[in-house]
């Protein structure tokens, strides 16, 4: 069982990182591949989550061992797998995912990529009591019960909607500026959807931010 990898990464998809230990390529579906090892000199750790099925053996990494604990939680929950959990862990910081469970703060989970609100309320039944290890920063939630920043928020939803301004205020909690994430999204832009989730903006834009806006 493999618990966690260290090495280079040396090719990145919107889905999954290839990390490359003494040789050896693994292909580790994270969260936010665009989120590290941008500097190919330097090399990346990833706490994984070995996933064994009878058609495929997937590494799925996180950058922390509480993201890994959370991801490995939420699967303990009726109807959530390996890809919705990590769609919820691209889409919201963990410990907004944490203290959302704790509050029963179901207008944030149901946000969530691929959670309804019969899931929502299972992810509350199941795993209120069970998060405790896993810090909580004050203020995670907003006063308005959204789990985003409401001054990201509001500028996000002036250019580009709910989702972007989920997608923004992720970039900022990993150390983006505001103008940054404004050049990415003017770079994004073009290339989103209708509809597209804050997840799907998130990468796009780490993307963009990666090759250089």
């Amino acid at each position: 069982m493999i618990d966690f990898l260290r090495g280079k990464v040396v090719h990145r998809e919107t889905e999954y990182v290839v990390l490359d230990v003494h040789g050896v390529g693994y292909r580790v579906f994270c969260p936010n591949p665009y989120a590290a090892g941008a500097d190919k000199s330097d090399e990346t750790t990833y706490y994984i989550h070995h996933h064994v099925r009878e058609d495929a053996i997937l590494l799925f990494g996180f950058p922390s061992r509480e993201e890994q604990s959370l991801f490995r939680r939420l699967l303990e929950v009726s109807g959530i797998g390996p890809r919705v959990a990590l769609g919820m862990l691209a889409a919201g910081r963990p410990e907004a995912i944490v203290a959302a469970v704790q509050q029963e703060n179901y207008a944030f989970l149901t946000r969530l990529p691929g959670i309804g609100k019969k899931t929502a309320q299972r992810i509350v039944l199941d795993l209120k009591d069970k998060l405790g290890a896993i810090p909580v920063p004050a203020g995670a939630i907003s006063a308005a019960g959204l789990g985003f920043g409401d001054a990201a928020a509001g500028a996000g939803s002036r250019e580009g909607g709910t989702a972007w301004a989920e997608a923004k205020e992720a970039l900022l909690a990993l150390g983006y500026t505001e103008a940054e994430a404004d050049r990415a999204w003017a770079r994004v832009k073009p290339k989103a959807q209708e509809g597209d989730p804050a997840e799907v903006l998130t990468k796009l834009a780490l993307q963009a931010l990666y090759n250089g806006v």
